[in-house]
């Protein structure tokens, strides 16, 4: 039985948010956004600094924009 390739979740204008990738054997971790709010992007890699990428999206884009919106 054959699995399913995973689908492309990169944020995009049009599909924004913020996807991490976990280190493996071979690669450190990985993350992007794309906010939707204001149209901002990031991308890094390594752990410390995907922690600070969705610390920063987290505290300053995607969901900080939602809690303004009322």
């Amino acid at each position: 039985m054959f699995r399913k390739l995973p689908a492309d979740l990169t944020p995009t204008e049009a599909s924004p948010g913020l996807r991490v990738k976990g280190p493996t054997k071979y690669t450190s971790a990985q993350g992007d956004y794309v906010c939707g709010g204001c149209g901002i992007e990031d991308h890094a890699n390594g752990d410390r600094d995907v922690k600070a990428l969705v610390d920063d999206y987290t505290a300053n884009h995607g969901p900080a924009h939602r809690k303004e919106t009322r």
